[in-house]
């Protein structure tokens, strides 16, 4: 399954090398199983979400190295894909950009000719690829614009897809500055939390004279910058990681969480058995679950 990485410090401009690069099971050691496209975005000074997408693995991105090293912001989405549908373009690559939010998706949904016929031509506009999570996100889109509330238009968009559409996983995360949604939906595949009360934590940001590049804080001594981190799968062997409740979203404002449980089950949840050969290859638990 492809891995997904969210990292919010709620504030202050950190790089994430540490767990984009360092940590033993990094984003680009990930990558050596999931090779089919890269991606890490992240919110500029202004605000405004930039990305750097590529049909690369990781590991193998000169790019993705360096602006995991030198990129500074308070909230970062990240992606390794492992494609089940769409072509291994950059705009098929997460993460996907729509009004100003930043999102990335595992898992496997169908119906997407349903999903388009929720769609207004204004909310397609939006859409340059050929994925379902591309898709089901201009969907999500759609739902918060109508609601007028991130979180609302989130639980309406994933209800109705819950109810009427084939789904075998769907797990997101979604952000806007100094804000990120995570869902892990139905049970099928991991999503992980670590609290910056128990370890969460970012290198804090690069000045002039300061350590080498990668390295995690300012000056020698001083404390990484409180985090939550989200991943597909746990990148240390920090034990106080933990994993989302089936149906669990999990809002992150600033560095206040909240766990929501709005969902049933899918109504027509699909198995491993229901899955075509190339989704099933692409399905693989992360190590860590």
């Amino acid at each position: 399954m492809c891995r997904l990485f969210a990292l919010t410090t709620g504030g202050p401009r950190v790089h994430t090398a540490l767990w984009l690069l360092d940590t033993p099971s990094s984003l680009s050691e990930q990558s050596r199983r999931m090779p089919d496209g890269t991606g890490l975005g992240w919110f500029s000074l202004g605000d405004e979400p930039v990305r750097d997408r590529a049909p690369v693995a990781a590991y193998e991105d000169s790019d993705f190295v360096n602006e995991a090293q030198h990129v500074v912001s308070h909230t970062f989405v990240a992606h390794i894909r492992y494609a089940t549908t769409g072509k291994l373009t950059v705009h098929n690559s997460h993460p996907f950009d729509i009004r100003d939010r930043l999102f990335a998706h595992n898992g496997v949904i169908r119906g997407l000719d349903i999903i388009e016929s929720w769609l207004s031509p204004l909310d397609k506009v939006f859409v340059e690829g050929e994925t379902d999570s591309e898709l089901a996100f201009a969907w999500i889109t759609a739902e918060i614009e109508r609601l007028g509330d991130t979180t609302a238009g989130i639980i309406s968009a994933v209800r109705r897809m819950g109810e009427e559409l084939p789904i075998y996983a769907f797990n997101f995360v979604l952000a806007e500055p100094r804000r990120l949604w995570a869902l892990r939906y139905p049970d099928t595949h991991p999503l992980w939390v670590l609290n910056p009360e128990v370890g969460g934590r970012a290198g804090s940001r690069q000045l002039a004279g300061d350590t080498e590049p990668g390295s995690m804080s300012i000056e020698a001594g001083s404390a990484a910058v409180p985090a939550y981190v989200i991943a597909s799968e746990r990148m240390d062997d920090d034990p106080d990681w933990r994993l989302l409740e089936p149906g669990e979203l999990l809002v992150i404002d600033g560095l206040e969480a909240t766990r929501l449980f709005p969902f049933e089950e899918p109504a027509h949840r699909l198995t491993r058995a229901d899955l075509h050969p190339e989704e099933a290859a692409s399905q693989v638990p992360a190590f860590s679950a």
